[in-house]
């Protein structure tokens, strides 16, 4: 597929996957992208999956068309993206490969590729030239690895991201593109806001035409909207005004306690994204907790603690930097109800947290007090 005259795309699509990284969902599958810089040397930009390898390759031989590519680039040392480091130097010997210094330290570990000749070290804000074509290398570590860079090409004023701006779902897929890729980052990158945020003010000095990803499409138009919902997503402000209701539920009485406060909410006008921790995917749940500017957990008490399925979430909420939200909590208990007390201590860490004043607690079943006190907290989060 070509990206512009010199520039082309080799990629893979990836539908055989169920779970990417061994824990997110993916049922539309997911892209591995590599693109072939044509010029009077040719740089090959990362590798794929080594699942495909081979069909990989096939796709570099038929874009150079005979000729010998001078160097490979790697910029993220994730399997993903680097496992067929090895296939192509064997095609390729001559070939020289392009990466950070910690990059390459990685390559021996991977690989046991000794450093030698055949390896360029990329020095931060340094240039490779390969005739008409200018790379220029951008540093962006713990974005999310810390062996990363990005490297924006002067001629096409093309940014080639890493894993920045990808999404879920392979190219020959259909999909929302905020929907999937707001939920590769939060659960992805979502943990490394700063240095994200470092990277964006980077990106504000290029003139940037085209983001060609690792992951998901090439973005040639509009590129506000997608760095402005980076900046969004990496500052931890909300995206939209909503509610995300996440609940566990042993014998449904909490289920039945959380989806009443959600029909409240919908008759107040308000969004609402509902979530059955047990059941429904994990990182969707994540993503709208990220993406609205209120919270509910509603949990049954368990052994003297939480559910499993909340404690997992609470888990991935703080371990990806949950803050600046307000959070109400539902607890449910038949003789010593500490839902609630546990939830609010596992969230001490996160940061500007405001708790509404209507906190409910259920003592068994949800009885017609507790339904008034539902509608009050409806209210009150609307």
């Amino acid at each position: 597929m070509k990206v512009t005259e010199d520039v082309f795309y080799v990629g893979v699509n990836d539908h055989e996957i169920d779970l990417f990284e061994g824990q997110y969902r993916v049922p539309n599958g997911i892209s591995y992208n590599s693109y072939v810089i044509m010029d009077e040397k040719i740089a090959v930009m990362d590798t794929v999956d080594g699942a495909f390898g081979p069909k990989w390759l096939a796709n570099v031989e038929a874009v150079l068309q005979g000729r010998t590519p001078e160097y490979l680039v790697i910029q993220h040392m994730e399997p993903d993206h680097s496992a067929n480091i090895p296939l192509f130097l064997e095609r390729y010997p001559s070939a020289r490969i392009v990466a950070t210094p910690q990059a390459l330290k990685m390559m021996h570990q991977f690989f046991g590729l000794e450093s030698g000749e055949g390896q360029v070290s990329a020095a931060n804000g340094g240039e490779l030239d390969l005739g008409t074509h200018k790379l220029q290398f951008v540093y962006a570590p713990m974005v999310h690895w810390p062996e990363v860079m990005m490297t924006y090409d002067t001629k096409d004023k093309i940014l080639f991201s890493a894993d920045g701006f990808g999404k879920f779902g392979a190219l020959d897929a259909e999909g929302n593109w905020a929907d999937e890729a707001r939920r590769y980052y939060i659960g992805i990158v979502g943990k490394y806001g700063a240095p994200v945020q470092t990277v964006l003010k980077k990106a504000a000095g290029l003139d940037i035409l085209m983001i060609c990803p690792l992951h998901g499409p090439v973005l040639n138009e509009n590129l506000d909207y997608y760095l402005k919902l980076y900046d969004i997503w990496s500052s931890y402000e909300a995206e939209s005004k909503g509610v995300t209701v996440a609940y566990a539920s042993a014998y449904g009485h909490t289920r039945e306690a959380a989806l009443y406060l959600a029909e409240e909410l919908g008759k107040n006008g308000t969004a609402v994204a509902v979530y059955d921790l047990a059941r429904d995917d994990m990182s969707a749940a994540l993503a709208d907790a990220f993406r609205y500017d209120k919270l509910v957990l509603a949990c049954n008490t368990y052994d003297g603690g939480i559910n499993p399925f909340m404690n997992d979430f609470i888990t991935r909420l703080t371990g990806h930097n949950f803050q600046k939200r307000t959070v109400a909590l539902i607890e449910n208990g038949s003789w010593a109800p500490v839902a609630s007390k546990t939830m609010r201590a596992m969230l001490e860490k996160s940061k500007e947290i405001t708790y509404v004043e209507q906190n409910i607690t259920i003592l068994s079943s949800v009885k017609p007090e507790n339904k008034e006190q539902l509608k009050a907290l409806a209210k009150e989060l609307a």
